[in-house]
């Protein structure tokens, strides 16, 4: 038992935002572990790239919308035979501005996508997830919540670090409403990660140190990290685990006081 507690093979699982940083890493791991994968992300162009280097399914949808949310639980039909095992909540937007200079659109864009089309696309999928769902062998939904929704960021990006907040509640608000579906519903909040979001704040040599040296660890996050996390919750390892926000963080989280 113990050498298949990790085994995804097999299982169907959609990456939403899975063209790029943390989601392309994670759809990557999950392929490489014998996972059926589906990657979607708002361009087309990413879609096609990815997919061809993956060498699985990828649907241009933006899940803030409610034509995104229907290609994808479409594209889960024609794909999956209308089965989903796992659904890896990732796509999400960042907004940065001076506190009295934040817009309304900050808000608007980062909660529609972070917030809201996770909530729908979660719900929209429920017949997919209740239907792979067995007592031995529950769906999942991992929702990519952040640390800065665990404590105060150091940077100016209100409206994102409130919306990783409100997905780490919502996360534990469905895990008690669909424990008796047999889906479980957990979410991983990463730290520091390269990636597109972060990229401006890494660019520089003195920027990427100060980041290293606020972390316990003193090292970025690497994609070995982020799909052991996801892996683990996916996998028969994560079965009795239900409503929990496991801090990838290299200790930020943990150890601050």
């Amino acid at each position: 038992m113990t050498k298949d507690l990790f085994d995804v093979d097999g299982r169907t699982v959609v990456v939403t935002g899975g063209t790029r940083g943390i989601g392309e890493m994670v759809a990557e791991g999950l392929l490489e572990a014998g996972a059926r994968v589906l990657v979607t992300s708002r361009k087309p162009e990413a879609c096609r790239a990815t997919g061809e280097r993956l060498g699985c399914p990828a649907v241009p949808a933006d899940v803030s919308t409610a034509d995104g949310v229907t290609a994808v639980v479409d594209a889960v039909n024609a794909e999956f035979d209308g089965t989903l095992d796992v659904l890896v909540n990732n796509a999400g937007v960042t907004w940065g501005a001076p506190l009295e200079a934040f817009p309304r659109k900050g808000w608007d864009r980062v909660l529609s996508t972070n917030v809201v089309g996770l909530f729908e696309l979660t719900t929209a999928l429920l017949p997919a997830l209740r239907r792979a769902a067995t007592a031995g062998r529950p769906a999942r939904v991992v929702n990519v919540g952040s640390v800065d929704g665990l404590r105060v960021p150091v940077f100016e990006n209100y409206s994102y670090s409130a919306s990783k907040a409100a997905v780490h509640m919502m996360t534990r608000h469905l895990a008690a409403v669909l424990a008796q579906d047999g889906v479980l519903v957990n979410a991983v909040a990463p730290g520091a990660f390269p990636s597109d979001m972060t990229a401006a704040a890494l660019a520089s040599g003195p920027g990427r140190a100060l980041i290293e040296k606020a972390i316990p660890l003193r090292r970025l996050g690497t994609a070995d990290d982020i799909v052991g996390a996801v892996r683990y919750l996916a996998s028969p390892a994560g079965s009795y685990l239900t409503g929990v926000v496991l801090p990838v963080d290299g200790g930020i989280a943990g150890c601050s006081a």
